[in-house]
């Protein structure tokens, strides 16, 4: 099987189905870290299209100087970190709000967890929420994804000791709010570790990389 540099390679050079098959490898875990970092379904599968579109765009300034999957997962985070700074100023509705979080529970989820569970899910959301988005960035890839530090911090694009530092303050602003979880779920950690757990529905298929625009329109909304 032929590596991602490989695949990269290849569609640099021309190749019109390496860049999907790549696509296809990696847009599971992509969808999980947009998701969490923005909260919302729509924003999470337009950031990784436009992801997914720049990585299409910019393949032949890749060096090879971290890991392809590296290369993408920090495309994508910046993608989601731009569309936050976006949104910041925008208030929504208590309605609208929890709207949104109810989309993050996953239709299988739904049947198959109890409603407290759910409920705990809700909160721990609402949470995350509450902190800048470069501390949830941060906690999405190492506590909600598991992600070692130093991975985190390349995909970040940021040294080890600013993830360590952006987690802590980040886990010292929710530990208030998530006190009661502990108590209940008789776990000291405000998130859930477990890089190979369930990730949720994949985003939609990406479109054949010979169109840009096919690619940017392949992830569509849910």
């Amino acid at each position: 099987m032929a590596s991602d540099g490989d695949l990269l390679a290849r569609h640099v050079a021309g190749d019109p189905d390496a860049f999907g098959e790549l696509v296809r490898r990696h847009r599971d875990r992509l969808w999980a870290v947009a998701l969490r970092t923005l909260g919302d379904r729509e924003e999470a599968a337009d950031a990784v299209q436009d992801a997914l579109v720049s990585a299409y765009r910019a393949a032949h300034t890749f060096r090879g100087q971290s890991a392809v999957t590296t290369w993408l997962h920090r495309i994508t985070v910046n993608a989601c970190l731009d569309r936050a700074r976006k949104a910041a100023s925008r208030r929504t509705s208590p309605v609208a709000e929890t709207e949104r979080l109810e989309q993050l529970l996953e239709p299988h989820e739904s049947a198959a967890v109890p409603a407290e569970r759910q409920d705990l899910h809700r909160e721990l959301l609402r949470a995350l929420r509450t902190l800048p988005e470069e501390q949830r960035a941060a906690l999405v890839l190492v506590d909600m994804q598991g992600y070692p530090v130093a991975e985190a911090a390349a995909i970040l694009d940021v040294p080890t000791g600013t993830v360590k530092s952006r987690c802590a303050r980040g886990r010292a602003r929710l530990l208030p709010m998530l006190t009661h979880l502990r108590s209940e779920e008789g776990d000291s950690r405000p998130v859930s570790r477990g890089r190979n757990r369930a990730q949720g529905t994949s985003v939609p298929e990406a479109a054949g990389p010979k169109d840009t625009d096919a690619v940017k329109g392949g992830g569509g909304r849910s």
